[in-house]
């Protein structure tokens, strides 16, 4: 018989499925592959064996590890989502969507319209592994969570972005006693808003919806919840019978088109054979230790005299007993007055951490000698709240404390812990006796113990074991730090290539390391971390991990042989230190009849509705959870913090005003309460009132606003305080009453500051509102306005009302010029007056704070942080401690200006008053600044490195926040209750940190001419290598040593990592990672050195990398190489490099030759190379001219530079070519990642590798982008004419220059001329506002459009991860460009040190594969007709 067979090989199962002729299923497997992909294969293939021996079959392999099979078995491979694609075609044809979630991937095709596949790229969180790592949580798997959610009553808002936040609010919710029940189907519920948060992004999913893949068939309750969500209005939802074998089916249906039959029997004999060497090895680490007597030297050095046990049973006399009841275990230790240990329990908590902690009290009552007694108690950790009160334990502390207190025990003049546990790791630097700042991994559990104890339970061992093992590895793998999930599909490349569970044991170890020093720590240089380090925390038990430590860090350490129960033995000691000799913990019979009912209630004191869980104990007391504040908690405050809390008296100030009403001629403008409006409300407030509307504001923040427009979102890495507007514009949009939505995008902000180099809003904050526009359907029959302005000064900005609001007319009332002058005017005045009554106010309480000497708390973050959904009841929290909370604007308006240079470019308004909040704090003895940071917030990788300086510098502790769309506040509790802590300590103690104020100097010396004349080397990054080969000599023709940087690997990427603060984009990583590895590394006389780069003065991050590359200079040692900063508007000088002179003209004038030639060669090698007859014609000839222009390009003459254009063309034109037809494919995006290979994994060869032909849009535009900006701003902005004008003469000079191009190109067969920067500008303007100029700004979009115009509708859109203005111009303009343009096929790709390249390959192949069946349509359109 002939059949057809697919072979599935995913992340974490083999699926088999093999069909009739007519795709019935004759059989079928599903089998998870626990990591070994071969052997599962061969098993799942033989079993079939004796029914199929004698068939015949066509066989496809699809699937993420099937790729490797292709090679191994010379199988076709088919794509995936192809696959899956051919089988709901077959099957389902109706389907509009496909959700599948497999067990490292979540994916949504859309079938209907333009065919499009979103998948997770960065992350796994809301995945098949994340699911079963949240049932483990709860003691149970998959199908047992299943069973608990039938029985729910209420779903709980968990974190589905990482697995380890989810896990944090799991046990959040756990230790404040919520129900398994309602755990469950809240995490079926966040895999829902992960999927389609994170991977619809803004285009909704609606019509007949198909679920495929494990997850979704074995859980009807995930899929109800997905049902609910969805709505099934309109909608119909279908989950085939087999849907987890979808993709398998679509493989043999594929696999039906070649024909390729071979014998069943002859295929099995393909499994025998030895599998071919993987071009792509992975990395060999050193062995942790090379012979046994090594390991054994280091065990017997590693001894600490600290741990004295003594027998319970003989014991006489008082107990101490301390417990830590962690986040995911609990540990106990009963100590003597002596400090010896009598009973040690260690316990996993199974979601139930009071009644472990109950048992393990019970057991060690039975154990003890009558005649001893318990004399005094304490607890710490995450469940500390709830079990002191039911247990009524004497002490409670903050477990940063106790630690510190049982390090101090092992090592008295411990100065910096290391604290890795299952989920958590925390870092204290300890200064003086003081914890002066804590690291806690916030984002990403990567560098966890859990890490480990996922991989070992994956081959079968305990974590023990894994460790054990690793102690043999000759060969450790290095498997580089990222995501848990991610670093799976690592582990089972190293598999394949052969290494041994011990070397994937040993990298994981030196993996967990390099995490905790990288991402958490963030380590520049090892001797930072003190001089005696004690690490703790279960994952040290393993002499694996903590040999890792030593060897990456050299450092010796102490490592307690109690490691696990630090925390425990912290507050055993506490205890014993604050006793009385009579404790209050419940005794043996009070354990006995222990029992306790919880209620469910609301708060309601508040507008925050806190949802409470209230405890009743067998004594009647009651402990409540869930409340942010105290007054839920049922506290009588005699006292309240409320009247100096500046965050609550910002929002009254700003939002209570008096609107019109009824009496409005104007109609209604409604205003979201959203980003810019937390700043700018008073100014539209006045001027729409004046004006005579009725100004609405959209409802309060919350958890159900964000969910309302959660469908939009267009890009899933913006802040949560943008993805909020979202939900703030629907919920203007569903009223009926509103004349007009007004949301202005406000690029400059009005200038506070003189010392400030300028006053830009975020790209985020500047460009939402264009967003919106984009992607809010329900906006579509509204009036909604969206101007781009400036509130630079109030001329600029009454001129621009003017424009917009001239003859607007309501009920035949029309707006006038000098109506509109003179409520801008009264408007600009009641802005002022806001800040007036902020500074007043934030005076009043300093001086009170002062006069009493009180702490006091500067919470310094955006103008939008005063919003209670995006701080989560963080000001609240502190004002429950019975501490003054003031603003970052309230202190910045009460300094005359900085004093301190600052290393950024001081560029943005909100984040200039954080520099000046910061400096005020540094010199004042009662004030503290908490920084508060939105995740995603890409400014902040800038600010939060500066803040920091300016107050340790001056002996300050630096405390950071991390929030987002999250309300756990266990770790910002821990963070703000050790912060106070270290303050009463240096208060009582009157310890008083040392200044270091040369922290702040990194001013680098000038480049003078005199260096010149020295032959310095000056350094410049590697960007668009044939642009700069060609560039390279003319600099030296004029006698600029400059060298550019070739090499961009791990190494750069890992001196990247280690010099720059790790929220930063790729672009900065990579190009201080050049420079620090160039300098490092020993090519170069350092004493002759100098480094070059551009300063674009622009809004987003680029601007600052000169001063990133200061620090790291000067983090490395090397203060006096000097930076040479490059910019247009002239922010710095440097007298030995200075391009603005008259005599730089004729170097000018060649240089851009150069980048012109380097577009031209790219332009016609990328038209070519595709078609060639012979392969590496094209880049032998690119080769050639390049080599020529080197040598002649610097003394080149206008004659010759035609003469070379026309040959080059010329040259390429006459190429053989051969006469097919393939699809175009073009690449756009943020510049460094669209030009350099690295960057974007060769995307260029990718692609043509799928068979496209590459269009790359011309360097010379972004230039061109960056002249037609000064026009444009003066235009929108009220910016200088003759910058304007300047901009029109440059854009003029290299029209000038490209003008011999585009005629070799216009006379030649087969190349195209590219676009001028008008037809540009026209073609950005359809689809987004010219005012967004951060980045690439509107050019990013303009060059879509030209792509699709040019026959080019294949894009893909390269940006860094979480790249602020891609957020705008790149994923926000996507929507419109496909409304506007049907046959548009783009895809969005983010770029990271740590993103999945499979991942990326696999998206361009889907766009591909669907570029090719639209052309192969078009193709036979044409023979129809």
């Amino acid at each position: 018989m002939n059949l057809h067979m697919g072979l599935d090989v995913g992340s974490t199962t083999v699926k088999i499925v093999i069909t009739d002729e007519n795709f019935n299923t004759l059989y079928q497997v599903y089998r998870r592959h626990k990591s070994d992909v071969k052997e599962t294969v061969k098993t799942v293939l033989n079993e079939a064996f004796d029914e199929f021996k004698d068939d015949y079959i066509t066989i496809n392999v699809t699937g993420s590890g099937g790729m490797f099979l292709e090679k191994y078995m010379g199988i076709n491979f088919v794509q995936e989502v192809i696959a899956e694609t051919a089988a709901i075609r077959k099957f389902l044809p109706e389907t509009d969507v496909v959700i599948e979630l497999g067990g490292e991937d979540s994916k949504i095709t859309y079938l209907s319209g333009s065919v499009e596949q979103r998948m997770n790229s960065i992350c796994a969180g809301g995945t098949g592994a994340f699911i079963d790592q949240m049932a483990a949580l709860l003691d149970t798997d998959a199908s047992g969570l299943n069973e608990l959610s039938k029985n729910y009553k209420k779903i709980y808002p968990i974190a589905s972005r990482c697995g380890v936040f989810a896990k944090t609010d799991i046990q959040a919710l756990m230790n404040q006693g919520a129900s398994r029940e309602d755990i469950a189907i809240s995490v079926f519920q966040s895999v829902v808003n992960q999927t389609i948060s994170n991977l619809a992004c803004g285009r909704p999913i609606r019509g007949n919806v198909t679920f495929l893949g494990g997850p979704l068939h074995f859980l009807p309750a995930l899929r109800n919840r997905f049902v609910e969500t969805l709505g099934e209005d309109g909608n119909t939802f279908t989950t085939p019978e087999d849907a987890q074998l979808y993709v398998a089916k679509g493989a043999a249906i594929l696999s039906a088109e070649k024909e390729n039959f071979v014998l069943y029997s002859d295929l099995i004999k393909e499994l025998e054979k030895e599998a071919p060497e993987d071009m792509e090895m992975t990395k060999k680490l050193e062995p942790l230790f090379t012979s046994k007597e090594e390991y054994e030297d280091f065990v017997k050095d590693h001894k600490t005299d600290g741990v004295v046990y003594e027998d319970i049973a003989n014991y006489k006399g008082p107990i101490y007993v301390g417990i830590d009841a962690g986040s995911t275990t609990s540990k106990m230790v009963w100590i003597t007055e002596d400090g010896h240990i009598l009973h040690e329990d260690y316990r996993m908590n199974l979601g139930r951490p009071l009644e472990v902690v109950i048992n393990m009290l019970k057991e060690a009552y039975a154990k003890k000698n009558p005649k001893a007694y318990i004399a005094s108690s304490g607890i710490c950790g995450y469940g500390e709240d709830f079990i002191k009160n039911a247990l009524h334990v004497d002490n409670g502390e903050v477990e940063t404390i106790a630690h510190y207190r049982a390090a101090k025990y092992f090592n008295p003049d411990v100065d910096f812990i290391l604290d890795i546990g299952g989920q958590d790791m925390k870092a204290m630097h300890i200064r003086d006796g003081i914890i002066d700042s804590i690291q806690l991994n916030e984002a990403c559990s990567s560098g966890c113990g859990s890490f480990l104890s996922t991989f070992a339970a994956s081959v079968g061992m305990s974590a023990a074991e894994f460790q054990e093992k690793a102690l043999l590895s000759k060969e450790p793998a290095d498997l580089g730090s990222r995501c848990t999930v991610f670093m799976n599909s690592k582990v089972k490349q190293a598999q394949k290539e052969g290494s041994e569970v011990a070397d994937i044991a040993a990298g994981l170890c030196y993996s967990v390391i390099k995490n905790a020093i990288q991402k958490v720590i963030k380590v520049r240089d090892p001797k930072s971390l003190g001089d005696n380090i004690v690490v703790q925390g279960g994952t040290f038990y393993g002499d694996a991990i903590l040999r890792a430590f030593e060897n990456i860090t050299g450092r010796k350490t102490t490592r307690p042989e109690i490691a696990g129960l630090m925390g425990a033995m912290g507050m055993a000691l506490i205890s014993r230190d604050n006793s009385t000799g009579q404790s209050t913990l419940s005794d043996i019979s009070e354990l006995e009849n222990f029992t306790y009912k919880q209620k469910n209630a609301r708060c309601g004191l508040c507008t925050n509705n806190c949802a409470l869980i209230i405890n009743v104990f067998p004594d009647g007391t009651r402990y409540v959870t869930g409340n942010r504040c105290e007054r839920g908690a049922g506290v009588k405050k005699e006292e309240t913090m409320a009247d100096l809390n500046m965050y609550k008296f910002k929002n009254k100030l700003l939002f209570d005003r008096k609107t019109l009403g009824d009496t409005a001629r104007m109609g209604k403008v409604a205003l979201p309460r959203v980003l810019n409006m937390y700043e700018d409300y008073p100014f539209w407030h006045k001027f729409f009132t004046s004006l005579g509307f009725d100004v609405v504001l959209s409802g309060k923040s919350d958890r159900k606003m964000y969910e309302k427009g959660i469908s939009s979102i267009s890009s899933e890495t913006a802040c949560y305080p943008a993805k909020l507007a979202h939900g703030h514009i629907e919920d203007l949009a569903s009223r009926n009453d509103i004349d007009l939505i007004f949301y202005p995008a406000i690029f400059y902000e009005y200038k506070q500051f003189d010392k400030a180099q300028n006053h830009m809003n975020c790209p985020v904050v500047s460009g939402y509102p264009d967003v919106i526009n984009n992607n809010v359907e329900s906006l579509q029959d509204k009036k909604y306005m969206n101007p781009y302005l400036s509130l630079e000064n109030e001329k600029v900005i009454t001129d621009r009302l003017i424009e917009e609001f001239e003859g607007y007319e309501h009920n035949g009332y029309k707006l006038s010029k000098k109506e509109i002058r003179n409520a801008a005017s009264q408007a600009w005045r009641i802005q002022q007056s806001y800040h007036d009554q902020i500074r007043i106010r934030g005076k009043e309480i300093i001086d009170y704070v002062n006069s009493k000497s009180l702490n006091a708390i500067v919470l310094a973050g955006r103008p939008y942080h005063i919003d209670p959904e995006v701080n989560h009841g963080i000001p609240e929290l502190i004002e429950g401690m019975k501490i003054p909370v003031i603003s970052e604007d309230a202190v910045a308006y009460n300094i005359e200006d900085v004093d301190t240079k600052v290393r950024v470019l001081d560029q943005w308004s909100y984040h200039a008053r954080l520099y000046r909040a910061a400096e005020y704090v540094a010199n004042n003895p009662n004030l503290q600044l908490i920084q508060l940071n939105s995740f995603g917030c890409g400014l902040d990788a800038v600010t939060t490195d500066q803040v920091q300086d300016l107050l340790e510098a001056n002996g300050k502790i630096y405390t950071l926040l991390k929030i987002d769309e999250v309300s756990n506040l266990g770790a910002i509790k821990i963070r703000i209750r050790s912060l106070l802590q270290a303050l009463n300590q240096k208060k009582m103690e009157g310890i008083v940190f040392k200044k270091d104020l040369d922290r702040l100097d990194y001013s680098t010396p000038e480049f003078t001419k005199k260096m010149v004349e020295e032959g310095y080397t000056i350094l410049a990054p590697q960007m668009a290598r044939e642009h700069f080969r060609i560039l390279g000599p003319v600099f030296h023709h004029y006698g600029m040593n400059v060298e550019f940087l070739d090499t961009v690997n791990d190494k750069v990427l890992d001196q990247g990592l280690k010099y720059v603060n790790n929220d930063s984009c790729y672009p900065s990583i990579t190009v201080v990672g050049q420079f620090m590895e160039a300098v490092n590394s020993g090519r170069y006389d350092t004493d002759k050195l100098a480094i070059v780069m551009t300063q674009t003065g622009g809004a987003c991050r680029a601007s600052n990398y000169v001063g990133y590359i200061r620090k790291g200079l000067r983090d490395a040692g090397y203060p006096d190489i000097p930076v040479i900063a490059l910019s247009a508007q002239g922010i710095e000088t440097n007298a030995g490099f200075d391009l603005k002179k008259p005599s730089t003209i004729p170097f000018l004038k060649r240089g851009f030759r150069a980048i012109i030639f380097g577009d031209l060669i790219n332009r016609v090698a990328n038209a070519t190379r595709p078609y060639e007859v012979e392969k590496g014609a094209t880049d032998s000839l690119k080769e050639a001219w390049i080599e020529r222009l080197q040598a002649q390009a610097p003394t080149m003459s206008d004659r010759k530079y035609k003469k070379c254009v026309k040959e080059i063309v010329k040259d390429f034109d006459n190429i053989p070519v051969k006469d097919i037809k393939i699809p175009k494919a073009g690449i756009v995006g943020e510049i460094l990642v669209k030009f350099l290979p690295e960057a974007n994994n060769n995307l260029q060869k990718v692609l043509e590798a799928e068979g496209a032909e590459v269009i790359l849009p011309d360097l010379t535009d972004f230039f061109m982008y960056c002249m037609k900006n000064s026009e444009l701003k003066a235009d929108l902005y009220g910016k200088s004419k003759m910058n304007s004008t300047i901009g029109k003469i440059g854009i003029n000079i290299v029209e000038q220059y490209r003008k011999p191009v585009r005629k070799a190109l216009r006379e030649s067969k087969r190349f195209n001329e590219p676009e001028y920067i008008d037809q540009i500008v026209e073609y950005a303007d359809t689809v987004t506002s010219l005012g967004n100029q951060a980045g690439e700004g509107w050019l990013l979009a303009g060059e879509m459009v030209e792509l699709i115009h040019a026959g080019a509708p294949n894009i893909v859109c390269i940006q860094p991860f979480g790249c602020l203005p891609n957020h705008i111009t790149g994923k926000g303009v996507m929507k419109k460009i496909r409304a506007e343009y049907p046959e548009a096929n783009i895809v969005a790709i983010d770029y990271d040190p740590g993103a999945s390249e499979v991942n990326q390959i696999n998206r361009v192949k889907l766009m591909m594969s669907q570029a090719r069946d639209t052309l192969k349509q078009k193709e036979l359109q044409k023979i129809e007709n």
